[in-house]
């Protein structure tokens, strides 16, 4: 974990501690609590998202037979042949 330092005007602040208050934490924690929602998303919604994603591409028509060869032959690197030229 790493500390921050914010600046919060009074309005903020004043509603930060008594939600603290009221719910026996930390305005640190509130705050950390909102940070995650906003940029992190919930988690079991995140996790639905990405299992309704696999295997979203299984049916595709346009590859070929052999998926494992057409992915070798995307990856295969050519940097050796590319320093012999020079």
């Amino acid at each position: 974990m790493r500390r921050t330092q914010l600046y919060l005007d009074d309005d903020l602040w004043n509603a930060l501690h008594a939600r603290a208050r009221s719910q026996g934490t930390t305005i640190s924690a509130l705050v950390r609590q909102a940070v995650r929602e906003r940029y992190l998303g919930n988690l079991d919604e995140r996790r639905e998202a990405m299992l309704a994603f696999v295997g979203i591409r299984k049916d595709r028509k346009d590859l070929p037979d052999s998926t494992e060869e057409y992915v070798r032959s995307l990856r295969r690197d050519t940097r050796l042949e590319r320093l012999r030229k020079q």
